[in-house]
């Protein structure tokens, strides 16, 4: 049987992680087969910020790239080569940090600081195919302009995730 975490706390309030409720249940006799994250978005957005693009100039070596500064809350502002056509500056934009793992299907990608046309990028725009959040890849995602810089993309999107616990009921346990 599969139990929900948060369904368990709707129920019985703790404060035991969910590991330790699936621990706490084995030792009753209530036999546990394992803890699993559940997410609704694959990677549960992490290492993905909301960002302010502060400067956006053409690439002098591209015709369809754009060099950017963009403010994601960070003590420097990060340079960052876009190739998205509606980039422009004073946007509020979602930006996935160096050491950023974004998924498409079963794959699954690590930003890294890398060099384009001779440009340094420290970061990714990105669309809402990139993330996980929509199926337009025509473009960045332009968001609001009171999209507070700097607070993470899961929170802003309300992402969430449970924990799937998986609880066998042995044939002696008929109260459980």
């Amino acid at each position: 049987m599969n139990i929900s975490y948060k369904w368990l706390q709707d129920y019985l309030p703790c404060d035991l992680a969910p590991q330790e409720v699936a621990d706490t249940l084995t030792s009753i006799g209530l036999e546990t087969g394992g803890v699993e994250e559940i997410e609704t978005i694959r990677g549960g957005l992490r290492g993905l910020v909301i960002g302010h693009v502060l400067t956006c100039e053409v690439h002098s070596n591209s015709d369809h790239l754009h060099i950017t500064t963009v403010n994601v809350g960070a003590d420097e502002p990060l340079q960052i080569v876009c190739g998205a056509p509606n980039v422009a500056a004073d946007q509020k934009v979602v930006v996935a940090t160096v050491g950023t793992t974004l998924y498409q299907g079963e794959e699954e990608f690590s930003i890294k600081k890398s060099k384009i046309r001779g440009v340094e990028s420290f970061g990714m725009i990105c669309s809402e195919v990139e993330i996980g959040v929509g199926t337009a890849s025509d473009g960045i995602i332009v968001l609001p302009n009171d999209a507070p810089v700097g607070m993470p993309a899961a929170e802003y999107y309300h992402v969430e995730s449970d924990y799937c616990i998986e609880v066998d009921i042995t044939p002696n346990r008929v109260d459980a």
